[in-house]
């Protein structure tokens, strides 16, 4: 009987990924290039529209009555505030697959050069139609950025030509796994929601338990699919097979990758309280970007190299397993 080889481990595949990622430095210059664009690129804002959604619902809420006057009042200034920050060009930074960012979740208002400048949309329309290309942008330039870092974390090399030569067929699969994404996200929220509405209605106020309950319900639920694209970058695999595997591989190893994913994320946003500690109006915040980058792409080609070891201690184990069972079926 052959021995299964050891599961995969933590601190193997986060050296892997970062020394790959040492040796070749040049490949954090894509997160660094996108960072100075949410920095210094004129800002696509929406607050126009926002204020005049509000006005609407001021005017509404005069009509129906005193509750759901106070209910709005309380969030108008809250949904003032984020449309005078909000950068609509953060969709770039795409979902599962994008180029990472320290910007995108900032959005600052001010840079080392003086204000940016500001583009009003002032459409719904125009709003909708920008974010779904910003957002497949955002997907087809980070299919180019995973598939370079890949190669990087689990052959050492960068070859060109197999970079291009993977880059459709992988940015198709990528964009059906976010529409599948999509999908998945409003088939879960919009029966949640509707049970947390009811509750309320008959008088059963879940209160922050509810959300609480429902933001528990939901990372059981995508946890399993945090792999969900290794298998195309790693395996060549098509959408679907990729989502099964993903499912596959972290139930198997369910400990050890909780376990990852929950040191992936520590570093990650424990690092970027000291990104972000330079203002956004001077040019020490290029040391945070860059840090930042560096972190992020190793971090990323870490995930690839703790999912090839796991993938590949799944495949052992199940065909020692098969192995194991055939004589007594042959019996």
């Amino acid at each position: 009987m052959k021995e299964v080889p050891a599961p995969p481990r933590l601190i193997p595949a986060l050296v892997a990924g970062f020394d790959a990622i040492t040796n070749h430095i040049l490949v954090i210059l894509f997160p660094i290039f996108v960072d100075l664009l949410f920095w210094f690129a004129p800002h696509l804002r929406i607050k126009n529209l926002v204020e005049d959604f509000i006005r609407e619902m001021s005017a509404l809420s005069a009509i129906e009555g005193a509750q759901l006057s106070e209910m709005i009042g309380i969030g108008q200034e809250a949904w003032l505030q984020i449309a005078e920050q909000y950068n609509l060009a953060v969709a770039f930074r795409s979902y599962p697959v994008g180029i990472p960012s320290l910007m995108a979740s900032s959005m600052p208002l001010d840079t080392p050069l003086g204000n940016p400048e500001m583009v009003e949309i002032q459409t719904f329309s125009a709003v909708i139609v920008i974010s779904i290309l910003l957002l497949g942008l955002g997907l087809i330039f980070g299919t180019l950025f995973y598939l370079i870092v890949v190669q990087i974390a689990l052959s050492g090399n960068l070859y060109w030509d197999e970079v291009f030569r993977r880059f459709v067929r992988s940015s198709l699969h990528v964009i059906l796994v976010a529409l599948i994404g999509i999908v998945f996200f409003f088939v879960v929220s919009i029966p949640a929601s509707c049970l947390l509405s009811l509750a309320g209605l008959v008088g059963l106020s879940l209160g922050p338990f509810g959300f609480l309950l429902y933001g528990g319900f939901l990372i059981w639920l995508i946890f399993p699919l945090l792999f969900s694209v290794h298998g195309i970058f790693v395996k060549n695999l098509p959408a679907w097979h990729s989502i099964r595997l993903s499912i596959q591989v972290t139930n198997a190893t369910l400990p050890t990758t909780a376990l990852f994913f929950l040191s992936v994320f520590i570093l990650s946003q424990g690092l970027n309280l000291l990104w972000r500690i330079p203002p956004t109006d001077s040019w020490l915040a290029l040391v945070g970007i860059a840090g930042h980058a560096f972190v992020v792409t190793g971090l990323l080609a870490a995930s690839f190299v703790y999912f090839r070891d796991a993938d590949c201690w799944v495949t052992s184990l199940r065909k020692q397993m098969f192995h194991t069972v055939e004589p007594d079926i042959k019996n």
